[in-house]
């Protein structure tokens, strides 16, 4: 299956209200390895991750800490940065807020649209939650009058503000998202955006964008009217594109439109605002946006900092290792799916496959091979072969098929397929026994086991990036396809080597 030529990949910018948790690092991790399958399938692929950093949360967090807006910034956005750089996540960019680069862009885009007439100055009343840093309507909220995200009462607020006639866009964003089913992935969503397509058509209102400086003053500026700052969405969703230096730079003509990551708290923004300030700025609609659950916690509770349930992702590192972390995610979590993490959860789902399934497989398949040959030989052909590169045809095409939709659990699945048949035939030759009679197969049978062995280790690279560097480092080997469709692919001359130490130990509570 054909990748795309190029590729743009963005997280979500993370709001800096608290340190990065596990949720904000599935996003990333999921992000980085997806920009890994594409980089190795021969895309020209841009990454993209960030701060989102104005705002009242941030005024409020500040103060508390007893910090100016711009030096808690400053502080939460570099331990974003730090986490992602620890875990090895290969961004292209890290766009923050509070850049210049992007400040210009988003006066740039106000302005046009202010000239094309699409935003006006009204009196506006209504329950603002600062947790999601908009307005609610009551049938957002629960039967207590609390958002249901932060259970917490919104305020009432009366003063007046700028909007953006999203009434005029609406049926335009509904109409592109009928016309085109891929434009909002899973379909749960892609139906849910519609329906609130239609509930904000059916109130009427158009989209509040700014903020009285009487009331906050840490935000950017608006270029037609300096007593306001614009409103979070209009300012953090323009990262996307201020980072490629819109309109005129190299990075932008090349890579825009984007492929969109985020969680499903703000799918409302990102399917219907942000669309909508594209169409009213008349820059070109983004290619997808692709929309994932939540972790939940103890008592299935979302992940959340301000809850007091979120994984620490560094902690979880320490404890497992940075490749048994990416795995686990990118297995455990159907992509749209809510997914639950607890110690039980991660030590089955590591033991069970990481350990098990494929660490097991390559340690002891090597090992039999120095132990019968006192050396790894050229790899030679056994009866396996054919049946094993016919399982290989399938897998390439289901794995390339389920990585390009988002189902890392399930691009894993076909390789475990690999995996599974390779170890059936450890148990039905049984190369000890074969040993003991001095077979002319054990040889063979081995050397095409490992070889099997390897070709699912260079489809689990973009999950395994660590584990595979320790492996080319280890074995001296030609890969000549990224992605093998048979065994072939990959060739070794005889060399010498001593029995490694395993990848991937078992978990238990003690190292978890």
């Amino acid at each position: 299956m054909s990748v795309p030529k190029k590729k743009y990949i963005t997280t979500p910018i993370y709001y800096v209200n608290a340190k990065p948790h596990l949720g904000h690092t599935y996003t990333t991790m999921l992000c980085d390895t997806l920009a890994k399958y594409y980089r190795f399938a021969g895309s020209d692929v841009f990454f993209l991750t960030g701060t989102d950093e104005h705002g009242d949360k941030i005024v409020k967090a500040a103060s508390k800490e007893g910090k100016t807006p711009q030096e808690y910034t400053d502080f939460i956005s570099s331990l974003f940065r730090t986490t992602w750089d620890t875990l090895h996540i290969e961004y292209d960019d890290f766009i923050r807020t509070t850049e210049d680069r992007h400040k210009k862009v988003v006066r740039q885009v106000l302005q046009i649209i202010y000239e094309k007439g699409d935003i006006y100055l009204a009196d506006y009343e209504g329950l603002y939650c600062t947790g999601c840093e908009r307005y609610l309507t009551e049938k957002e909220l629960n039967e207590k009058g609390e958002c249901p995200d932060h259970l917490t009462k919104p305020e009432l607020i009366q003063e007046k503000n700028y909007f953006f006639k999203l009434q005029k866009y609406l049926p335009k964003v509904k109409k592109h998202i009928e016309e085109n089913p891929d434009f909002i992935s899973p379909d749960r969503y892609r139906n849910e955006a519609l329906g609130a397509i239609e509930e904000l058509i059916k109130q009427g209102e158009d989209l509040s964008i700014s903020r009285p400086k009487a009331r906050l003053t840490w935000g950017i500026e608006l270029p037609f009217d300096s007593s306001f700052v614009t409103y979070v969405w209009f300012d953090a969703l323009l990262n996307y594109i201020s980072a490629l230096g819109y309109p005129d730079n190299e990075l932008y003509t090349r890579f825009w439109p984007a492929h969109h990551f985020i969680a499903k708290d703000i799918l409302k923004p990102h399917a219907i605002f942000w669309p909508a300030m594209l169409m009213a700025a008349e820059i070109p609609l983004y290619e997808k946006l692709s929309v994932h659950g939540y972790w939940l916690g103890w008592g299935d509770i979302k992940m959340s900092k301000s809850l007091g349930n979120a994984a620490d992702p560094l902690e979880l590192t320490n404890k497992l290792g940075e490749d048994a972390l990416r795995y686990f995610l990118a297995r455990e979590m159907r992509f749209g799916s809510d997914a639950k993490f607890s110690e039980e959860i991660v030590i089955t789902r590591l033991n069970t496959e990481l350990s098990n399934e494929i660490g097991n497989l390559f340690q002891r398949t090597l090992s039999m091979i120095l132990k019968y040959a006192n050396h790894l030989p050229k790899p030679q052909s056994h009866d396996i072969e054919q049946k094993l590169n016919a399982i290989l045809q399938e897998v390439q095409t289901e794995y390339h098929k389920t990585m390009q939709k988002e189902r890392t659990d399930l691009a894993i699945e076909q390789v475990l397929k690999v995996t599974g048949f390779l170890n059936k035939a450890i148990e039905e030759y049984k190369p000890w026994e074969m040993a003991k009679t001095n077979d002319e197969n054990l040889l063979p049978l081995l050397t095409t086991i490992f070889r099997g062995t390897l070709v699912c280790f260079a489809y689990l690279r973009p999950f395994l990036p660590n584990t595979w560097e320790k492996l080319t480092n280890l074995i001296s080997f030609v890969q000549k396809e990224v992605f093998p469709k048979e065994l072939s692919a990959i060739e070794w001359d005889t060399q010498n080597m001593e029995k490694p130490k395993p990848f991937f130990p078992r978990f238990t509570n003690e190292n978890h």
